[in-house]
């Protein structure tokens, strides 16, 4: 599946889902024929227990303040949360093998996961599948806010796919094009669910999305019509043999006050509408396995135009944001401030936010400050989990409510520790990362939405269903940070060495050389072989002798 979205700002966001279910049953170990389920990710949840796992890999930050609410969002950086089986024993064990298995799949550095930056959340990361019980300490989740993605994380991405990059919407998956692009997200989730609507027996679901945004303004072209092959450089020619459903979504909903629906060519195999996070929104729809499709022509390029000039001056507000950033001065302590918006007019809800902090941040919870409307506003819940020295970092979860139409404040005091010479990274003067911060809400809907069917739902829809009709999940992360530390001069210890070595070289060389060279008198020389050659030819000649 394709979602093509047209953003207020005149960005293009494209998110590709690609489900395979694989109807078998992994934690008995008796599969020997995976056919489309990859392989490598089969044995890999079947040997350690895994219940459920999802990685992200994320090059950008998603700006929901202007592009709205994303289908998934990822923290910049990679991310990794899995939930394990109650039968494993040793779960720290089991999740630092995952990590450095999963590392070697994905070509990535997430064999750097370690205690230091591995925490337990308890009430944020609930199982997305099936789930017998929620015991949080079968949950390890972890951050790595540096990660750099790039082609040699795709290719491996591609390779799980069933038909690879070569027929259906992976075609246009081109690595030259996805990452000339503002944002870029690749995710992999393994979950299980159940089989039928009797749930009498479960099946394994691998579900892999990448979100892509383009800014056709940064790349020259000024306007805001766009097609697959400006953003992709390709079109779509044929479908993926093996795909029993295969669909291209372009949202057409009205973007200003006069409802005008935008203009998409070649005309949809059909309409959909739908509530989604709490709009009513309009696809236009190409199933690319209708025989008709390519009978007009042998590929499909989609295309769509506004009917006019968009004002982008109004655009439509997220009811849920926020943003962090660090305050104060000096090297020596900090403030960590998050503002959190709830921008519905008339509904109050509560969120749960979960902060990470590392180590060498050491936080002064005595100065945790929530202000709301100029009132100090009390959590409901708390919890957290104090940092040791080089072992763990700190962990902070906090349930807030929100009024409606409101700006929430939480602040919190740190210090900066001195770190051993050798902890510091080679650009130690470029800032260390601290992770994003998690936002979980149910979000409540402006537009009653109505209970449909997960699967015939399209899966941008079906990954956080709704449970009822008057709100939505909604899980956002602010913006990573990046702070400095004191740091010492590491220059000039290469400045001593030079100094040293030169003063080494050039005074005691000297005084050595002095103290150890002998000296010798040298007596005249009876002249060399030419000399004595000559006197004997003048010799014979009768001539005096040199």
């Amino acid at each position: 599946e394709l979602l093509l979205s047209p953003l207020p700002t005149g960005d293009v966001a494209a998110t590709f889902q690609f489900r395979t279910r694989w109807d078998a049953d992994l934690q008995r170990g008796s599969v020997s024929h995976y056919r489309l389920f990859p392989k490598a990710l089969g044995r890999l949840v079947a040997a350690l227990g895994v219940r459920e796992l999802h990685l992200a890999l994320t090059q950008g930050f998603w700006r929901t303040r202007y592009w709205g609410q994303p289908p998934l969002q990822a923290p910049a950086g990679a991310e990794l949360w899995v939930w394990f089986q109650p039968t494993v024993t040793d779960v720290d064990k089991a999740w630092k093998e995952l990590s450095n298995i999963l590392s070697g799949i994905f070509c990535a550095s997430l064999n750097f996961i370690d205690s230091t930056n591995t925490v337990i959340p308890t009430a944020s990361f609930k199982p997305l599948g099936l789930a017998n019980g929620t015991d949080h300490h079968l949950l390890r989740y972890a951050v790595l806010p540096r990660e750099v993605v790039c082609t040699e994380n795709l290719t491996p991405w591609k390779k799980l796919l069933p038909c690879g990059s070569k027929a259906g919407l992976a075609v246009l998956l081109k690595a030259e094009r996805l990452f000339h692009s503002s944002y870029h997200s690749q995710a992999v989730h393994i979950r299980p669910v159940c089989r039928d609507a009797s749930c009498l027996a479960v099946s394994w679901e691998l579900r892999q999305t990448l979100t892509v945004v383009f800014d056709f303004f940064s790349s020259g072209q000024g306007k805001k019509d766009w097609s697959l092959f400006k953003m992709f450089s390709r079109t779509l020619t044929d479908t993926c043999p093996l795909a029993s459903q295969s669909k291209v979504y372009v949202d057409i909903s009205p973007k200003n006050k006069e409802k005008e629906l935008l203009e998409v060519s070649p005309p949809p195999t059909s309409l959909h509408e739908a509530v989604v996070q709490g709009d009513r929104k309009t696809y236009a729809v190409y199933d690319l396995l209708s025989p008709s499709l390519f009978n007009t022509s042998r590929s499909l390029n989609v295309q769509l135009k506004w009917k006019r000039p968009q004002d982008s001056s109004e655009m439509p507000i997220p009811t849920l944001h926020a943003q962090r950033y660090v305050g104060g001065y000096g090297l020596q302590t900090g403030e960590i401030c998050t503002l959190i918006y709830n921008t519905h007019p008339y509904r109050a809800f509560p969120v749960i936010l979960l902060e990470t902090v590392p180590w060498y941040l050491r936080l002064y919870v005595h100065t945790l400050t929530i202000i709301t409307k100029g009132k100090e506003n009390k959590p409901s819940y708390i919890h957290y989990q104090p940092a040791q020295d080089r072992r763990r970092p700190h962990l902070l979860e906090m349930l807030i409510q929100l009024p409606a139409n409101s700006v929430t404040k939480i602040t919190i005091q740190f210090e900066r520790a001195l770190l051993k010479w050798t902890e510091y990274p080679p650009d130690p003067n470029h800032g260390f990362y601290v992770g994003s911060s998690v936002l979980s809400a149910l979000v409540p809907s402006v537009t009653a939405m109505k209970d449909v069917d997960v699967e015939q739902s399209p899966l941008f829809t079906s990954l956080f269903p709704s449970s009822d009709g008057s709100s939505y999940f909604v899980r956002l992360y602010t913006e990573p940070l990046l702070v400095n530390l004191p740091t010492p001069d590491f220059s000039m210890p290469y400045n001593v060495i030079c100094l040293t070595c030169t003063v080494v070289a050039v005074c005691y060389g000297s005084f050595y050389n002095l103290l150890t060279r002998t000296f010798h008198v040298e007596e005249p020389s009876r002249g060399g072989l030419a000399k004595r050659l000559a006197n004997v030819i003048r010799k014979f000649r009768g001539v005096p002798p040199l």
